[in-house]
């Protein structure tokens, strides 16, 4: 059975709705944030030497960060949840994969940290704001042209492009002016299996 090492509130959500898509057996280790510093517990540290989330343990190996995980249990499950067996839909579907941790989480990460800056951290904002619009302008484009990001069936993709956007919605007001983003994040919160990840995954701030 697979073990998923899950922190509250962060990346591992997306692994425990890949997980319950794919109907595979697997059990959850929580751990909670400090309240004051909302960095993961040391505990983590004894399960991955980076102390980060997810980690997931299955027949002996430890696997982290979320897109090589996400490949692993497509692989897993016989490739469900892969792209589709067409040249298009796999060049989208690696993109995506990539583009949700490698391109659009940096900015909103940057974001984030800025609107705990006192003094010049919202001044800081506005002049950060265009760089981050212009990601999810991009996304909305995207999100015109097909109803899922590598093509007309639900992927992989989707589930890494959850986490980012769903930030989004909070830190940089995603879906105002972007229907399609919208549309999209209220049909993945809709799915069956996203919810069952919620019940078992505890309290998500995000969805």
């Amino acid at each position: 059975m697979i073990t998923v090492h899950h922190l509250e509130n962060s990346r591992s959500q997306r692994v425990l709705w890949l997980l319950e898509e794919l109907g595979l057996d697997y059990e959850i280790v929580t751990y909670k944030r400090d309240p004051k510093t909302m960095l993961a517990p040391p505990e983590l540290r004894r399960v991955h030497p980076l102390g980060k989330s997810p980690v997931i343990e299955d027949g002996g190996i430890a696997i982290s960060e979320t897109g090589a995980i996400v490949e692993y249990l497509v692989e897993k499950a016989d490739g469900r949840f892969g792209p589709a067996a067409h040249r298009d839909a796999v060049l989208r579907y690696r993109h995506f994969l990539h583009y949700a941790e490698g391109s659009l989480m940096p900015p909103l990460f940057v974001t984030l940290v800025l609107s705990r800056v006192p003094l010049f951290g919202k001044a800081a904002q506005k002049r950060f704001r265009p760089m981050v619009d212009v990601h999810l302008d991009y996304v909305e484009g995207e999100l015109a042209q097909r109803p899922w990001f590598a093509g007309d069936e639900i992927s992989a993709a989707d589930v890494m492009m959850s986490f980012p956007l769903e930030a989004a919605v909070a830190r940089a007001g995603a879906t105002e002016g972007r229907p399609h983003i919208a549309r999209w994040l209220e049909t993945i919160h809709a799915r069956p299996a996203y919810q069952a990840a919620l019940a078992k995954g505890g309290p998500y701030a995000y969805a």
